[in-house]
């Protein structure tokens, strides 16, 4: 279960209103790698993990710290819209000053649809998608889409960043990127954990490498024009899994023949080759 406190994890008060700057914060709030993805993301890994109970846990700690956060981020998107329309383009549009703040790049939805509150949706209003997150069970897997997410997240975030002066703006998002510090050395710690107990880094590590087709496992192919990746440490050298040395092959070769179709049923009426008419 899950129990609410009414303090925020940390503070998250503007200096003044800026219905522009609450459009692009919504970003890292219902965006493809916002709060509400990770949130939604560490839980699910969370709810749905059978491995070892101190996975488990960590899931639920930074998941559950992860809704704090978008509980800041919907704060401070509302307070950023406080007394808003009334201060934008006042002169021009005093006598409808939520149309003001719409004509001036306020996001009109946090008028129409939210009430001036922040929304499940990115910095352009598209909705938040569950297709976003990644929970498929096998935490290597799933830890390293979290240090992904973590990294596009903080990214965002310090730009953000740089896109205000608002001091109560940047000292609440100060804090969200210390976390994120923390959050991609904590998933780079547990995936280091999982690769020195699973003898392996190839994801799964249990499928049967005999099954594989071993002779292009560790081939780079020159598929662009130039050899400037031929110079990088994938290339050369033994392969990080300890099984295999990388190869740069420079003039890749066709392992098949050039694949030809059967005519598809004429029920389906798809266009039928020349020789299939007569």
């Amino acid at each position: 279960m899950f129990y609410h406190i009414k303090e925020l994890q940390y503070q998250a008060k503007p200096a003044h209103p800026d219905p522009v700057y609450a459009k692009k914060l919504q970003e890292v709030l219902g965006g493809q790698f916002g709060e509400i993805s990770v949130m939604m993301q560490y839980l699910f890994q969370g709810f749905n993990c059978r491995a070892d109970a101190k996975y488990k846990d960590l899931l639920y700690d930074v998941g559950t710290e992860e809704i704090g956060h978008v509980e800041m981020l919907a704060t401070m998107i509302s307070r950023l819209l406080d007394n808003a329309p009334a201060d934008v383009q006042e002169d021009a549009y005093k006598s409808n000053p939520a149309i003001a703040a719409v004509m001036s790049g306020m996001n009109p939805q946090h008028a129409i649809v939210s009430g001036l509150g922040a929304m499940a949706s990115d910095s352009e209003g598209y909705p938040w998608n569950a297709k976003y997150i990644i929970s498929s069970g096998n935490l290597l897997a799933d830890f390293r889409a979290n240090l992904n997410a973590e990294a596009q997240g903080r990214l965002q975030v310090t730009r953000l960043y740089a896109m205000t002066d608002d001091p109560g703006v940047r000292d609440m998002l100060s804090f969200l990127i210390a976390r994120d510090t923390y959050h991609q050395n904590m998933w780079y710690a547990a995936i280091k954990e999982l690769e020195e107990r699973e003898r392996d880094i190839v994801v799964p590590t249990t499928f049967p490498r005999e099954l594989e087709k071993q002779e292009v496992s560790y081939d780079l192919f020159n598929f662009s024009r130039g050899d400037e990746s031929s110079q990088g440490r994938w290339a050369h050298g033994e392969a990080f899994d300890g099984r295999g040395e990388f190869r740069y092959i420079p003039a890749p070769i066709a392992f098949a023949s050039a694949p030809h179709l059967k005519p598809a049923p004429m029920w389906l009426h798809n266009t039928v080759p020349p020789m299939s008419k007569c």
